[in-house]
């Protein structure tokens, strides 16, 4: 049996990571820590994970925290092989761009089709 997949979902929208946890715990290689911010998501990569799972719109009611690019950049400072997929309601193709030139690994919009291409994702992890 393959071993675990541990997978970090980084998200502020509770609703939102309810639904991704939901859906990602249906594989059971699959272990799904949630973290509603990116603080905290940083805190704990010393468990290196297989998989960060960030959204692009992190915080965005709180001004003091940082958001999903900025936690982007410390995650590759911290280790520029962990992978990271940047999750977002945003469409616009600009954005897209500029969080792949910044270190994510795919861009994936929060619409019908997110889970599905999460999932084709994670089974490249193994």
């Amino acid at each position: 049996m393959p071993s675990n997949r541990l997978i970090f979902l980084v998200d502020d929208d509770p609703m939102y990571a309810e639904m991704a946890m939901a859906h990602l715990a249906n594989d059971p290689r699959n272990t799904v820590m949630y973290y509603a911010s990116g603080e905290e998501c940083i805190k704990n990569l010393y468990n290196e994970p297989a998989l960060v799972i960030l959204d692009y719109n992190l915080n965005m009611n709180n001004s003091n925290a940082e958001d999903g690019m900025q936690i982007l950049q410390k995650i590759r400072k911290y280790d520029p092989e962990i992978r990271v997929v940047m999750l977002s309601s945003q469409e616009h193709y600009g954005v897209a761009l500029q969080t792949i030139a910044k270190g994510a690994e795919q861009y994936i919009v929060k619409d019908p089709t997110a889970f599905r291409n999460l999932d084709a994702i994670i089974q490249t992890l193994g």
